[in-house]
């Protein structure tokens, strides 16, 4: 297989996994932590190749996230256009942060991605989420390190520039 279709193929399975592990389910005490995964994988793409990631890319897999989720179309399109514009923004910056600021940016990034979806959906019609429902951006934010080590360790061993 040459590098290319390598690359690209690795690209498109990241965000297919993320949009898959998006939709298991958890038991109803663990649905709060339950992380935003397109968001954490559209977010570490951004930094690394942003060549390959723009809004269209974004508003697409959002799309997908709508469809596949069941939830009001446009939602999660509209947030991760919002999350990838300001992670392209701020690129240059973000990827010489060290660890634990760039931690601190992905929180920073996915809470502002969780008061988006608050105010879509007070405009919706339905009521405020309980207190607990904020701590996904936090289990994200913790995952990130992590996510970012991996994804980075395999796009090296697989010679992915």
């Amino acid at each position: 297989m040459n590098r290319h279709r390598l690359n690209l193929l690795w690209f498109v399975a990241t965000l297919a996994a993320a949009l898959l592990l998006m939709l298991v389910p958890l038991p109803q005490p663990l649905e709060p932590f339950k992380p935003y995964w397109p968001a954490l994988v559209l977010l570490y793409w951004s930094l690394e190749s942003a060549e390959r990631v723009g809004l269209g890319l974004a508003f697409t897999v959002g799309l997908a996230g709508d469809l596949l989720d069941g939830v009001l179309l446009g939602e999660q399109a509209l947030r991760l256009t919002a999350l990838v514009f300001i992670a392209l923004r701020f690129r240059s910056r973000l990827r010489f942060f060290p660890m634990w600021q760039q931690t601190l940016a992905v929180l920073a990034l996915l809470l502002n991605d969780r008061i988006l979806l608050t105010v879509v959906r007070v405009f919706a019609g339905e009521a405020l989420p309980p207190p607990s429902w904020w701590l996904s951006p936090f289990v994200g934010a913790a995952l990130w390190p992590f996510l970012f080590l991996l994804f980075d360790d395999l796009r090296v061993r697989l010679r992915i520039p």
